[in-house]
């Protein structure tokens, strides 16, 4: 086997100058290879939803390990790239030969690839583990410490390796730099005609879309469905007995349910007290629902009933 691994279909397309790829798509390719590692994650462990709980948690770190790793096996090491790169038609060319056609990555920037993306993820999980309940004094705890500075120093190298990235449109990784391998893309790519119309229209339509983003949060829609309800109620201003509304104090105007504590806002319908108290907290212009009359005070509702209503039979 060459070194190549498995890059023979590329030597079609490799007669001609290779393409820089965008900032934007280096880093969309990132987000999708992202989202697929969860992906596969969430569907693998859907496979054992149904065992004891904790049985996976011990061997975390080792079982995304092999997982990435078959990821890595079927894609970088056979294609060199990807696969939110193969989507992007973009791949991974050996930045350190000096010819100007495409050269795919060497067999050692593969492997060495592997090792600095799945092992440093394998390690930075397995190290929480391995360290902690370790005493002060110990070996583990000068691991511990000596590791910390070395993950440190290297995010700070990572911050200013995309500062370089975001300037130059290179390397947007520290593998990618040290390995010596950047993204063009496969294929050539073509200019795109997008019409003047089509581009106004969608200038149009995402700026009315921003717009209702803007106005739907200052709609208050309660207040407007209670108003909407009281220019259709029949019953609107009109004055009901005291024995009238105790026989309707068996629904909150709110839950539907039995009045908890009823309470009024000033209009002829009751309401439990807490539901009445919350929603009046959240919103500061509170109407009824059921005759649109602002909440002007909370109070108990008081009843002056004889008891000879309740006597008859």
């Amino acid at each position: 086997m060459d070194d190549t691994g498995g890059d023979m279909h590329f030597t079609e397309g490799s007669s001609s100058a290779v393409t820089p790829v965008l900032r934007i798509s280096q880093l969309d390719a990132f987000e999708l290879d992202t989202a697929l590692e969860q992906l596969v994650w969430s569907q693998f462990t859907q496979c054992f939803q149904h065992f004891k709980p904790g049985q996976l948690t011990h061997f975390e770190p080792e079982i995304k390990a092999f997982l990435q790793l078959l990821l890595w096996r079927f894609t970088i090491y056979s294609q060199s790239a990807t696969v939110g790169q193969s989507l992007l038609s973009i791949r991974y060319k050996n930045d350190l030969s000096q010819a100007q056609k495409y050269q795919p990555m060497s067999r050692q920037q593969k492997l060495w690839y592997a090792l600095c993306t799945i092992g440093e993820k394998w390690l930075q999980e397995r190290s929480r583990d391995l360290f902690t309940n370790r005493p002060t004094e110990s070996v583990f705890h000068k691991a511990k410490y000596s590791i910390g500075i070395i993950c440190g120093l290297t995010k700070a190298a990572s911050l200013l390796n995309f500062l370089i990235f975001l300037q130059k449109g290179r390397f947007p990784t520290l593998a990618e730099r040290f390995l010596g391998i950047r993204a063009v893309f496969s294929r050539p790519q073509g200019i795109r005609q997008v019409g003047f119309e089509y581009m106004n229209r969608e200038l149009l339509w995402h700026g009315f879309a921003e717009f209702l983003i803007f106005l739907f949060p200052l709609i208050n829609t309660r207040k407007l469905k209670s108003r909407l309800c009281s220019w259709f109620s029949p019953l609107d201003g009109f004055k009901i007995s005291d024995a009238t509304l105790a026989r309707q104090c068996r629904e909150c105007a709110l839950c539907g349910e039995w009045p908890t504590l009823p309470h009024t806002i000033g209009c002829d319908h009751v309401f439990c007290y807490y539901c009445i108290k919350s929603y009046s907290i959240s919103d500061m212009y509170f109407a009824c629902p059921k005759c649109a009359l602002e909440l002007q005070k909370v109070e108990p509702l008081k009843l002056q009933i004889e008891m000879t209503d309740f006597n008859k039979s």
